[in-house]
């Protein structure tokens, strides 16, 4: 295989060139079936329980995920004649909207009233433009009715509350960008607020989509800025640049071509894959960096390029093709996911990875083959100040072996202890900066409003049932205790209004009647003068299925595990246990994503550590090579999620691919490090050099890669939270991995280096 590689850029450069090319143009054409996908929710395994009950839930009672309007001008009473005329003009415009089912507000909403001893259903805003009367018993009925009030109106009664209800399946991109446009046009002097996991869904991975896209932009500019000012030569970082850039063609129309082939939702492009051009990007210039590098120092002594690359690759397509094996396993390792959208990314990237190992070997060095190079450049015939600092760096790690190996375990020992403090946290606000205007309408809802987040509780049971009804009346009142629960809304409400409206609006009758025959005399008053179907979000036709509905303020990932879990205590006593009662919505997707994250980072992590070791003792035929392979990954990957313990950094589904940057690049540098070291100890044996002449050949590439990759530390710029923590831990995982490399890894093969010659079959002076 080496050889078919040497021949090809050595003896068929152009022709290897135009191949390579002609592929990629082949396979990118695959971006035009490429899909971008922003369903939050479809990241999700759509079997597990939660899901299968939202999804029941949405089957019967419609879209669960709301979304929340809140507009006034603080300090302002809201309900006047002309804030009332507005709501009624943008109430009806959203009803107007494809993807909106319904439109929850003063303007769309009822009323009841007891006239005569009978129930009397109305529009609680009758008319577009009320005046003062009509506002004043508007306002009366909204003070005997709190529920209705809290559902409607801020806190303070300067907000009015717009609950928007989305038909199911709508992609949430649209329905956001079709909500904003309404609002701009009708609320223009207004402020405006807004909430809800529909909100949310919509608006966030398109922002961070966006914000990564730029952000990367700066980062690759950065990273082309090192090269350039470390190698000292245009054409050599630009050859590295064609590689990154066909690579990233090959693995976006491979993703694409995949989708139009399977038809699965698996290699959709949705939030969780906006780090996979970053991590392709590091890996291929990786590759791009040691090929130059090698071609460089080569040079020096033969300046011959086509005898420079031949020696080049003669020494860099074992470490290259292992490099990207291991890295393609490790990503493989997703196959255990048990978020489906990893599955797709996993096998995308690999396709990617493969490539540029493609490119590396006979692109890349076609290139260097067919360029006129000056042997008497200065990039060409002398190291520069960067090479010259790490081949000092490295005579230093040599000298102190004790000492590099206890500051390793000391910093491995910190890493571990910080380990057991990593919080998870997958709440969408924690996602945005203080200060951030998306955070500041969210938190301004859960402090003036109803909140951004609800629970529901599908309940199954006769609820014509006064013994049912009073059972979720005491469910609801369990809940409403909890001080994130704003409201609790449910059939059982309605029917308690209607029973005190039929009582002349007594609030002493606002209970559940004793009989079920009363409770169906109420509904069927009520269907004498409104619409029963006003009660479809709250229970079936046939009342044998009923939905409670809390709204809360949001509350962090580690609260919302312990409200659930105290819920599901509460509802398994003897009293609530006939109910059939199961408790959905987000909140608890949100819980079984904690679990999903956990699983999936861990699963990959230690997977793909195991293979990697496999591999790497394959190749070099015994298992001590593979353990050491993986010493510098291990102790960078137990380090940076350390760290993230220690300076409080969330793990979320963002922050968790960080696993997958680290094994990517840190895999690289020790199979880079461990090949070098073999074929010095076959070509000088023992002799006093052979770690010097190790890090002088390998160090340089290692840190030049490290540091050039670090450049996509622009994403602390990011205005995501998660994205400014990934941009942080991915320039610490690049340190971290390439220091463990030229020290632990140095040291650890400078102190077994006699057994090491016995493994290879080299002569051990006794």
């Amino acid at each position: 295989m080496k050889q078919w590689f040497i021949s090809q850029s050595v003896d068929h450069p152009k022709r290897s060139i135009l191949v390579t090319i002609i592929i990629t143009l082949l396979m990118g054409s695959g971006l035009m079936h490429f899909v971008v996908e922003d369903d939050f929710l479809k990241m999700l395994p759509q079997d597990i329980e939660s899901m299968v009950a939202l999804n029941e839930l949405k089957d019967e009672f419609g879209s669960t995920d709301l979304m929340f309007l809140g507009f006034g001008k603080s300090g302002v009473d809201v309900l006047n004649t002309e804030n009332l005329a507005m709501l009624w003009d943008l109430s009806h415009a959203l009803e107007d909207v494809d993807q909106v089912d319904e439109v929850m507000c003063i303007s769309t909403s009822d009323k009841m009233e007891s006239i005569d001893g009978f129930l009397e259903v109305s529009a609680l805003q009758e008319y577009r433009d009320l005046d003062e009367e009509e506002i004043a018993t508007l306002r009366s009925y909204l003070a005997d009715n709190s529920k209705i009030r809290t559902r409607n109106l801020g806190e303070n009664g300067d907000y009015f509350n717009v609950i928007i209800r989305p038909i199911v399946g709508v992609k949430g991109d649209v329905l956001v960008s079709d909500m904003e446009k309404v609002v701009a046009k009708h609320l223009t002097d207004y402020d405006v607020h807004w909430g809800g996991q529909a909100y949310l869904t919509g608006t966030l991975p398109v922002l961070i989509r966006n914000d990564v896209v730029g952000l990367m932009r700066i980062g690759l500019i950065g990273m082309l800025l090192i090269l350039l000012f470390s190698l000292r030569n245009v054409p050599a970082v630009g050859s590295i640049l064609a590689t990154i850039i066909l690579s990233m063609a090959f693995m976006m129309g491979f993703n694409g071509w995949m989708i139009y082939l399977t038809k699965s939702d698996k290699f959709m492009f949705g939030v969780l894959n906006t780090s996979m051009p970053i991590i392709l990007l590091t890996i291929a210039n990786s590759y791009g960096v040691h090929v130059i590098t090698k071609f460089f120092r080569k040079m020096r002594t033969n300046k011959d390029p086509r005898a420079a690359v031949e020696a080049s690759l003669n020494s860099l397509v074992l470490p290259i093709f292992l490099t990207a094996l291991t890295t393609v396993a490790a990503f493989l390792c997703m196959v255990f996911a048990p978020l489906e959208p990893l599955i797709g990314y996993g096998f995308s990237i690999s396709a990617g990875i493969l490539w540029a190992w493609i490119l590396s070997t006979v692109f890349l060095p076609s290139i260097l083959v067919l360029k006129k190079w000056n042997p008497d450049s200065a990039a060409v015939s002398h190291p520069s100040h960067f090479e010259r600092f790490v081949i000092a760096f490295g005579e230093q790690v040599i000298k102190r072996p004790k000492t590099v190996l206890i500051g390793g375990a000391v910093v491995v020992i910190i890493g571990i202890a910080g380990f057991l403090k990593l919080n998870i946290e997958v709440n969408m606000k924690a996602f945005f900066k203080p200060g951030n205007p998306i955070r500041e309408s969210l938190e301004f809802m859960d402090n003036e409003m109803t909140g951004t987040m609800d629970l529901q509780l599908l309940i199954n049971a006769d609820l014509r049932s006064p013994e049912v009804l009073n059972q979720m009346t005491r469910i609801q009142d369990f809940m409403e205790e909890y001080e994130a629960v704003t409201l609790s809304i449910s059939i059982a409400d309605v029917i308690k209004q209607m029973h005190r409206m039929v009582n002349d609006d007594d609030p002493a009758f606002e209970t559940i009647p004793d009989t079920r025959e009363k409770v169906n005399n109420l509904f069927t008053m009520y269907s004498m003068s409104g619409d029963p179907d006003n009660f479809s979000s709250l229970v079936d036709y046939d009342y044998e299925k009923g939905l409670a509905t809390s709204m809360m303020r949001s509350i962090s990932t580690s609260e919302i595990v312990v409200l659930v879990e105290e819920i599901e205590a509460f509802l398994q006593q003897d009293d609530y246990k006939d109910l059939n009662i199961t408790i959905t919505g987000l909140l608890i997707v949100f819980r079984d994503l904690v679990a999903l994250i956990i699983r999936s980072s861990f699963i990959s992590i230690f997977a793909s550590i195991i293979i990697i070791a496999l591999i790497a003792a394959y190749f070099f035929k015994h298992w001590l090579w593979g353990v050491l392979a993986v010493v510098p990954l291990s102790s960078a990957v137990i380090l940076n999620f350390g760290l993230m313990g220690i300076f409080g950094v969330d793990l979320n589904h963002v922050t968790a691919l960080l696993s997958a940057i680290i094994i990517g690049v840190g895999v690289d540098f020790a199979i880079h490090y461990i090949s070098q070291f073999r074929n010095h100890l076959h070509t000088h044996g023992l002799d006093g050099k052979l770690s010097r002449e190790t890090m002088r050949d390998v160090g340089f590439p290692v840190i030049l890669d490290a540091a050039s990759n670090m450049a996509f530390g622009a994403l602390l710029f990011s205005m995501f939270i998660p994205m400014i923590h990934m941009g942080g831990l991915m320039v610490f995982a690049m340190v971290s991995t390439s220091t463990a490399t030229l020290t632990l890894l140095a040291i650890l093969l400078e102190m077994n280096k006699k057994r090491l010659a016995r493994i290879e079959g080299i002569a051990v002076p006794e």
